[in-house]
């Protein structure tokens, strides 16, 4: 019996997509969009990186995103794009050149998750100081 209600709790997790429950796939989206590298790609690709101040979303080569984003390993960044690419958050085109080419932007799903992304970016870059003062004083206070 419990087994069938185990069952109803998941068919109905699908239907609410609620991520308080442990059985709902919104769990694994969300996993995935809070991750740094996620957040950096989709905040590049929405034009957040030009030295100017934020622009247009444009593609970008997967060099391009190599060298912007700092410290990402190579099989990091291909591992970041291809699960953007399967969740429909970007697009990876391929141009028959020598050598071949090969881009990324955002769809429109993308685009509307990177709104979000660039708020919480904003956010942190500008309450950092206030976090690292927190954690000091938090860490004099526990020694």
């Amino acid at each position: 019996m419990a087994t069938t209600k185990a069952a109803q709790r998941q068919a109905q997790a699908r239907v609410e997509y609620n991520a308080f429950l442990a059985v709902c796939p919104s769990r694994q989206l969300l996993d995935r969009i809070s991750d740094k590298w996620v957040m950096l790609i989709l905040c590049a690709l929405g034009g957040d990186a030009a030295p100017q101040g934020p622009g247009a979303p444009r593609a970008m080569r997967y060099s391009e995103l190599a060298r912007l984003l700092a410290g990402v390993s190579q099989k990091m960044l291909t591992q970041t794009l291809r699960s953007l690419e399967r969740d429909g958050l970007l697009t990876r085109t391929v141009t028959p050149t020598v050598p071949v080419t090969v881009t990324y932007e955002l769809t429109d799903l993308g685009l509307s998750l990177h709104r979000t992304t660039r708020e919480i970016r904003y956010w942190a870059q500008a309450h950092m100081g206030e976090v690292l003062a927190h954690r000091d004083d938090y860490d004099a206070s526990a020694s």
